[in-house]
């Protein structure tokens, strides 16, 4: 076959995935709806910054661009809970100062479009919005979001990587029988909000901590960022008597923060401007069957399956999606009557895995960082797999620091004190 691919959506799992086809002979064009955001202003608010995990690295290894991230990352090595009562604790991630990295999720993605024009050839196509999607003919047809010009491409296969919302996933919805699509959305909300830097771009908290303030009901986190400032990001019901609803003025969101983030209200002199204006989001997990068509259409990242982000692992399982896509490309030589069935059929119940445990981490994150009953439980854990490490691994490790374990075999075994070391992707 001739080795033409459109890939619909320039996010970070589009763009990864491009760059392993491009060293693997594709010629790969991207179809982007946005404008280029590294030539376009963005606007700010809608972003919740990323960590990035071991399956992540793995991923940005197997095309030789992990080095060029990590001159962005910043590496975090615990929790650090902020109590009601300003007093601290914190909780590291792992062991052997084990670390996840905080990443801005707009500074990776234009890094990552950079490398597949400069390393693949790849040619990115923006303000190009996807309107159909002819599975017979492979044809794709477009809308330009400047000029309203209307176009269309033909390839040999074509990705969807187009986000939680994905135009390429609707399309397929559309013209598949017994296309199976679930979406859930949990009652809580989020709006990013700011710790800016002191004087000289200091930290003005714990540089090397995913910050967690956490009050039961809701909770606020703050990750680092490369200029010295924390992206802050309230994750709040949006009804109820601690909810968005209910702050509607400024002298409401005051009274609000000062009560439940004393420690934090000095650290943020713009909270009151960035409330009122930054937009409140929705948080949504997709689940949908089957994820390619016609083995020559194929879903990819958040398109087959959107999480929430509270385990830290949306990005690391999209990476991980091109992982396991490059190893079935060289292992069944580009026939790809063989390597979408196989896709699917591994990744499908990792997919779903991820989410479930994501939206279990929430409550945890929420509701029992505070709790000095769990502390003493993650304590026990920890001095447990220390002493008996082919016995027991934590979930969190399992899903964080082993990528060599399945999400669905750490799903399966989260609570079962044996051995959790899988010998490749293909067994459960």
């Amino acid at each position: 076959m001739s080795k033409n691919v459109n890939m619909i959506g320039a996010g970070l799992v589009g763009s990864l995935l491009s760059i392993y086809l491009a060293k693997k002979g594709y010629k790969v064009n991207i179809y982007e709806r946005r404008p280029d955001m590294r030539t376009a202003k963005i606007s700010a608010g809608k972003s919740i910054n990323l960590a990035l995990s071991d399956r992540g690295w793995r991923g940005l290894e197997g095309v030789g661009i992990a080095d060029e991230i990590r001159k962005i990352a910043i590496p975090m090595y615990g929790r650090f809970i902020h109590h009601k009562d300003s007093s601290t604790a914190f909780q590291p991630y792992g062991k052997d100062n084990q670390a996840i990295y905080s990443v801005s999720r707009a500074e990776i993605n234009m890094r990552l479009m950079d490398l597949a024009e400069q390393k693949g050839g790849v040619e990115i196509h923006f303000n190009e919005r996807c309107t159909n999607i002819n599975r017979q003919t492979l044809e794709a047809q477009f809308i330009n979001e400047e000029t309203q010009k209307t176009s269309s491409s033909k390839s040999d296969l074509i990705f969807g990587s187009d986000g939680a919302f994905a135009a390429s996933r609707l399309n397929m919805q559309l013209s598949s029988d017994r296309f199976e699509y679930n979406q859930h959305y949990i009652s809580a909300g989020y709006k990013e909000l700011i710790i800016p830097p002191g004087k000289d771009g200091a930290f003005l908290i714990e540089k090397n901590a995913l910050h967690i303030w956490p009050r039961g009901s809701f909770m606020m986190i703050a990750l680092p960022n490369m200029d010295g400032n924390f992206t802050c990001t309230l994750f709040l019901p949006f009804e109820g008597e601690k909810s968005f609803a209910n702050l509607k003025t400024r002298e409401q969101v005051k009274k609000f923060f000062d009560e439940e983030f004393p420690d934090a209200v000095p650290l943020m002199p713009t909270l009151l401007d960035d409330f009122m204006n930054n937009p409140t989001s929705s948080l949504v997990t997709v689940k949908c069957f089957p994820w390619t068509f016609d083995n020559k259409i194929g879903l990819i990242g958040d398109a087959a399956h959107a999480i929430v982000p509270f385990f830290g692992q949306g990005m690391s399982c999209g990476f991980e999606d091109c992982v396991v896509m490059n190893e079935l490309i060289e292992k069944h030589k580009e026939d790809w009557n063989r390597i979408m069935p196989e896709y699917e059929t591994l990744r499908k119940p990792d997919g779903d895995a991820i989410a479930d445990l994501a939206i279990a981490n929430f409550i945890e994150m929420r509701d029992k960082t505070a709790d000095p009953k769990f502390l003493l439980q993650k304590k026990i854990e920890a001095r447990f797999n220390s002493k008996y490490p082919d016995k027991w691994i934590p979930l969190y490790s399992m899903v964080t620091y082993s990528p060599h374990i399945r999400y669905s075999t750490a799903f399966k075994r989260r609570a079962t004190p044996r051995s959790h070391h899988a010998k490749n992707y293909g067994k459960a």
